[in-house]
C-alpha cells in the first residue's frame, strides 16, 4: 500500500500530470482533443446525410430531431472545436513559418479570445432558437 501511494505522488509532481500542464501542453492536447471530435463529427455528418437515399421522409425526421435544443447545444460544442482547431491551426503555421516562436503563450492566448469572442456571437444567434 506505502508503494502505491509514493507512486501516487511521484505521478502527481510529474510534468504528464494535468494540473501540472503548462500553456503549451494544453494547447498541443486540446488540439488532439478537437482533432479527434472534429473526425467524429465528419463520420456522423456523413451518417446523417446518408439518410437521405431512405426518402425525404426519414431525412425530414431526422433533420426535426437534430433541431431539438440537445442537438443546438451540440452544435454550439463544435463550434467551439473549430474555432479552437482552426486558430490552434493558424499559430502553429506562424510557427512553422518563423513567426510568434518567442511569443507562443501569448499567441495561445490570443487565439483563445478570438475563439470566445467567435463563441459567444455563435451562441447569442444560437440561444434564441433553443426558445422555440
Amino acid at each position: 500500500m506505502a508503494k502505491t501511494r509514493m507512486n501516487w505522488e511521484i505521478t502527481k509532481k510529474s510534468d504528464v500530470w494535468p494540473a501540472n500542464y503548462k500553456t503549451g501542453m494544453w494547447a498541443f492536447t486540446l488540439h488532439r482533443v478537437t482533432g479527434l471530435a472534429l473526425v467524429f463529427y465528419i463520420l456522423l455528418h456523413i451518417i446523417v446525410i446518408s439518410t437521405s437515399i431512405h426518402g425525404a421522409q426519414t431525412f425530414n425526421n431526422v433533420m426535426d430531431t437534430l433541431h431539438s435544443p440537445f442537438f443546438l447545444i451540440l452544435d454550439l460544442g463544435l463550434v467551439a472545436a473549430v474555432l479552437y482547431h482552426g486558430l490552434n491551426g493558424v499559430r502553429l503555421l506562424l510557427f512553422d513559418a518563423g513567426i510568434g516562436v518567442r511569443n507562443q503563450a501569448a499567441l495561445f492566448w490570443v487565439a483563445m479570445a478570438v475563439a470566445v469572442v467567435g463563441f459567444i456571437y455563435a451562441a447569442l444567434k444560437v440561444l434564441p432558437l433553443l426558445a422555440h
